[in-house]
C-alpha cells in the first residue's frame, strides 16, 4: 500500500518508520527530514492512504499539572491541522483516504475538518500511543479506533484495516464508531 504521513514528530516519526517497514511511505514535514522524507506533494500524489497527524496544542494552563476544574473548557488549537488537512486535499488524487489521527475534542471533525474535504475521501483514527513506546504501540495496540460518518464497517475502515494487520504483532481489536463516538 502507498501511504503519506504528514507530520513528523514525537509522534509521526516512529509510526511513519513502522508502517514504511511493511508499506511504502513517504513522509514529509516542514522542520524534520528523515530518509522516507519528500516533498509535501511526493507524500499526497498518488497515494492511497494520507495519514495526518500534526500538533493540536492545548493551553498551557490545562496541562495537567495542576487541577483544571475551575477553569472554563477550553479547545485545543486546530490552526496546524486545519492547514494540513486543506494542504493534503489540495494535493491528494481524487477519492485518497485522508486520515486524521491527531487528537481533536468531540464534535471537531464533524465542525471544521470534514467540510475541508472536497477531493480526497475522510476517515477519522487517533492514535492511543505513549510518547515513549510509540513504535511498541504501533505493533500492540490495545485497540484501533476508527470514525466514519455513520459509524458502520465500510471500504474505508477496510483499507485501515489492511494498512495496520501487517505490522501487529498480535491481533488488535478493531472499534468503529461514529466521528463523534471516536472523538
Amino acid at each position: 500500500m502507498k501511504i503519506g504521513f504528514i507530520g513528523l514528530g514525537k509522534l509521526g516519526q516512529d509510526a511513519a518508520e513502522v508502517l514504511n517497514e511493511k508499506h511504502d511511505v513517504v513522509g514529509y514535514d516542514p522542520n524534520i527530514t528523515l530518509e522516507i522524507s519528500g516533498t509535501q506533494e511526493e507524500a499526497c500524489k498518488g497515494k492511497d492512504v494520507v495519514l495526518i497527524a500534526v500538533q493540536t496544542p492545548h493551553d498551557p494552563k490545562y496541562g495537567g499539572e495542576t487541577p483544571t476544574s475551575h477553569l472554563e473548557p477550553k479547545d485545543f488549537d486546530y490552526t496546524h491541522l486545519i492547514q494540513a488537512v486543506k494542504d493534503v486535499d489540495e494535493r491528494v488524487n481524487e477519492g485518497t483516504l485522508i486520515s486524521v489521527i491527531s487528537t481533536v475534542l468531540p464534535g471537531t471533525v464533524r465542525r471544521e475538518i470534514v467540510p475541508l474535504i472536497k477531493n480526497g475521501r475522510f476517515i477519522y483514527n487517533p492514535y492511543l500511543i505513549a510518547q515513549g513506546t510509540v513504535k511498541w504501540d504501533m505493533r500492540n495496540p490495545e485497540m484501533i479506533m476508527i470514525g466514519t460518518s455513520t459509524g458502520k464497517e465500510d471500504e474505508q475502515s477496510q483499507m485501515l484495516r489492511d494498512l495496520y494487520d501487517p505490522i501487529l504483532e498480535k491481533n488488535a481489536r478493531y472499534e468503529i464508531g461514529t466521528w463523534e463516538e471516536i472523538e
